[in-house]
């Protein structure tokens, strides 16, 4: 089924560059690594090449008014005077960041925000879908079977497939079991043999306090991207929830020293609950961003932002942006049965 943001890419390669610019209004942007190499696009999905991120970075200059973070409350009360406003922002916190990202970033002068998974910039421990790819690229061939995992699956020579399924079906678990599950997965190699599969892929590595507080001094935003990476849905228990976000902002704010805003990992309508918005609200953020397409709204809930995915290319993202308010609606319903 083509989803709503992948209908709108398809139609704005068709639209004129300049056609909607009076449609437009304010939107976020979300974007992951930007990594000079890429090792294995099975493995490292979650990156741009320096080149296509350069081309972006040059569209975003040169037809929209990147903001920082901070004149959000400004543009939110006053939208419709700000078409070309753009907040772009980068989830995770892969190492990266402080090289590629903040180099191209710089040149372009762009302002930018950064939104870290905190457990992982304590512990430098992989994410935990990337140790489930490497389990369903790399584990030996034969049928599988794992507790707190509701099928038994089979890896054969062709696996991206049985990949998908088996990440699809991780993220729906609860975070301990999830935890558990990764660990039986990479319990398939030995540990140094598992040790020099993670260290093939730099793109994947995550920054030290020491390179986000270097980055904040030259005035990258940063904020919460919870404690670890993990959806924020259902699933989680209230007090996960709570821990989630507290831990993730005090941990900043001793870094730091500030820490305004959340980003929900993955972000998507599944991902974050009721409580989990609630939890963040409570936590003393005052913005926080999922990333349901759609453009930004004075009347939204300032917990439950939109934000769009950047994707490896956009060829025509002069017309998209301002195709995102076709998801408002959306939005709009979804925050009303989360705030019921």
């Amino acid at each position: 089924m083509v989803g709503n943001s992948q209908w709108l890419r398809m139609a704005a390669r068709w639209i004129p560059s300049g056609a909607l610019a009076s449609f437009g209004r304010p939107v976020a942007l979300a974007f992951h690594g930007v990594a000079r190499s890429i090792q294995d696009p099975r493995i490292e999905v979650s990156h741009h090449s320096v080149d296509e991120f350069a081309k972006l970075a040059r569209t975003l200059r040169t037809r929209f008014d990147v903001l920082p973070l901070g004149a959000i409350d400004d543009v939110l009360r006053r939208p419709e005077r700000n078409p070309r406003a753009v907040f772009l922002t980068c989830d995770d916190g892969y190492l990266n960041a402080s090289t590629a990202t903040a180099d191209i970033l710089g040149s372009f002068n762009l302002p930018w925000s950064l939104f870290i998974s905190t457990h992982h910039i304590d512990t430098a421990e992989p994410n935990p879908l990337l140790l489930a790819r490497l389990f369903c690229n790399f584990a030996p061939a034969g049928c599988y079977s794992f507790p707190n995992l509701p099928v038994e699956f089979e890896l054969k020579a062709d696996r991206e497939d049985t990949t998908l399924t088996v990440v699809a079906l991780l993220r729906r678990i609860e975070a301990t079991k999830a935890q558990a599950l990764v660990a039986a997965m990479t319990s398939v190699f030995s540990e140094a043999g598992l040790q020099t599969l993670i260290e093939r892929f730099a793109a994947e590595r995550f920054l030290r306090w020491s390179d986000v507080a270097t980055l904040a001094a030259y005035g990258v935003e940063v904020g919460a991207h919870a404690h670890w990476h993990w959806p924020m849905s259902a699933a989680q228990s209230p007090e996960y929830l709570q821990q989630q976000a507290k831990a993730s902002r005090d941990a900043i704010v001793r870094h730091v020293g500030h820490c305004r805003y959340f980003a929900y990992p993955f972000g998507n309508m599944g991902d974050v609950s009721a409580t989990a918005w609630r939890s963040v609200r409570d936590a003393g953020y005052s913005h926080a961003f999922t990333t349901i397409s759609a453009t930004l709204d004075g009347g939204a809930n300032p917990w439950l932002l939109p934000r769009y995915v950047l994707k490896k290319q956009e060829p025509n993202l002069t017309a998209l942006l301002p195709m995102l308010r076709a998801g408002n609606a959306r939005l709009v319903r979804w925050q009303r049965q989360l705030a019921a």
